[in-house]
């Protein structure tokens, strides 16, 4: 049926208004395209003359101060135990400290030789590793029942027959790390001196990529026999007497230089002294002392170098 004619002439009316924008846009792209700006303080770009933005200004990650452990501990027993110290840290340096961890020490070596952490507790293996290349410096060590030198123990489990380095022939021995001294250069120097390899000595070798990992391997029976860092054992001695009552030493390495505090060569030497001088103070402050307890330390001193030439 016809609409009426009141109607059509409505909608007519409707549709011509809706078009009016539309119409007013395209005139606005066209024929008033090179009017001024209505507000003539406003500021007019002309994209045909750009500048270069200036430089963002610096992350607030960069005033982060990383802190890198190798792994002498399990990850939980590093955070147990370095958690006081790095707390310590950020009061006095007033800068947010992260706690960087990785599975293996040659990790940890990466990070300091491409400047991403600030400092770092490495073994005396990765040590002498990194100064080989060039990629760090020890700013400080620890001293621990007065002396800045420690030992690798090879322990066996006490029930068991084992009582030499000899009876582990065909036994299961676990390593900690391929660049950890106490925990894998020493035991191969004793396999070297027999004319044997771990292959040819061992029935089955393991890492566990801590020495607290191989302190419960050997205790638990998963290996044994296992070469550990003494200090690791002392410290565990303490926390945990009934577990190291069940382990045994059955021979001891020579004295060997305490694994140092390092520092990635590219650190601006005003930081570095910054860290150095931050761990020579920490013993004369209540916090400092509290935080060298949770490690079993009792200060830090600068190193003697010659401790590591071999």
């Amino acid at each position: 049926m016809p609409l009426p004619t009141a109607l059509l002439s409505m909608l007519r009316l409707i549709g011509f208004l809706l078009l009016i924008p539309g119409l007013l846009a395209l005139s606005g792209c066209d024929s008033r395209s090179d009017l001024p700006p209505a507000n003539t303080n406003q500021k007019v770009i002309d994209l045909n003359d750009l500048t270069q933005l200036p430089p963002s200004p610096p992350s607030p990650r960069n005033k982060i101060i990383r802190v890198a452990v190798a792994a002498i501990l399990s990850p939980s027993g590093t955070l147990d135990s370095y958690s006081p110290l790095l707390k310590y840290l950020e009061e006095t340096f007033k800068q947010p400290v992260h706690l960087v961890q990785r599975k293996t020490y040659q990790e940890i070596n990466g990070l300091l030789a491409q400047g991403k952490v600030d400092v770092a507790f490495v073994c005396t293996g990765a040590y002498l590793e990194g100064i080989k290349k060039g990629i760090m410096s020890a700013i400080v060590v620890p001293q621990i029942n007065g002396r800045t030198t420690y030992q690798s123990y090879i322990i066996s489990r006490t029930d068991s027959a084992i009582h030499t380095f000899d009876d582990l022939q065909d036994k299961v021995f676990a390593f900690t790390d391929p660049m950890s001294n106490t925990g894998h250069l020493y035991p191969l120097s004793l396999l070297d001196s027999r004319t044997e390899t771990p292959s040819s000595f061992f029935n089955r070798t393991i890492f566990t990529y801590s020495h607290d990992r191989s302190i419960y391997a050997v205790a638990d029976g998963v290996a044994d026999g296992a070469a550990v860092d003494n200090l690791i054992l002392a410290h565990a001695q303490q926390r945990q007497p009934e577990l190291i009552k069940r382990l045994k030493i059955i021979q001891e390495s020579p004295e060997y230089g305490i694994p140092p505090v390092v520092v990635p060569n590219q650190l601006a030497p005003e930081k570095k002294k910054q860290f150095e001088q931050f761990f020579l103070n920490i013993h004369n402050q209540e916090d400092g002392r509290r935080a060298l307890k949770s490690l079993a330390i009792q200060r830090f001193v600068k190193p003697d170098l010659s401790l590591y030439d071999f």
